[in-house]
């Protein structure tokens, strides 16, 4: 598990084609690896990895073609940035919201704009996203813990003050640009669970819907 506060911006540097997958060699930067062993977890713009080499300076990972297909590390290239998070201790400080790494879908900047010293997002998310997604709720991107402004169907905004831009890859971001998504947990474990003994079904879809809640009384009348 992870908070989504980023601890350091580090540097894709070796990507090595390994019997149809990926094994990378990210540069951690200011990163402390001092407490990091083998087999420890490392999120990568959001992407829960494994360090299977520590050489001193980052770490080695190996990227699985599921995981390829299924974020937008597989527009990553040798020289990229990317932000860095180490996973939670029972220590930690919990400063953005419990973020698993699993990256839910793939989005799309469509614009930003400068507002006062702050900058003013509008990010796509996949339509089967949508409804993970509440104004004032939480989202992770690119492995950021980060507070929906607004939300127009699949399009959400988000407001960047500049400490978020300068200690993250948000600064590198430009219209077009693709992002890790990741909705709030909670979300969809509660989805889950409204589903009841149904869950237990072949093929049942998570289908929530206004009439659903109302006719499991959910909703007052």
């Amino acid at each position: 598990m992870f908070t989504g506060i980023i601890e350091a911006v580090g540097q894709i540097q070796r990507m090595q084609p390994r019997g149809g997958d990926v094994r990378l060699y990210v540069h951690t930067g200011k990163l402390d690896l001092s407490d990091v062993k083998l087999g420890d977890s490392i999120a990568v713009n959001g992407v829960c990895l494994t360090a299977v080499e520590l050489p001193g300076d980052g770490f080695w990972a190996d990227v699985s073609q599921e995981t390829i297909r299924r974020s937008a590390l597989s527009n990553l290239k040798e020289g990229s940035r990317v932000n860095l998070e180490k996973a939670l201790t029972p220590a930690s400080r919990l400063g953005g919201h419990l973020v698993s790494g699993h990256v839910d879908g793939v989005g799309k900047v469509l614009t930003l704009e400068q507002d006062a010293r702050s900058w003013h997002f509008r990010i796509e998310a996949p339509a089967s996203l949508a409804k993970y997604i509440a104004e004032k709720g939480s989202i992770t991107v690119d492995g950021i813990s980060l507070t929906v402004n607004a939300v127009e169907g699949a399009i959400f905004h988000l407001n960047i003050v500049p400490h978020t831009m300068q200690e993250t890859v948000m600064g590198d971001y430009q219209p077009g640009t693709t992002v890790n998504l990741e909705v709030d947990v909670i979300a969809r474990y509660l989805e889950r669970l409204l589903l009841g003994d149904k869950a237990a079904e072949p093929g049942t879809d998570s289908n929530i819907s206004m009439a659903f809640l109302a006719d499991n009384g959910f909703l007052k009348s």
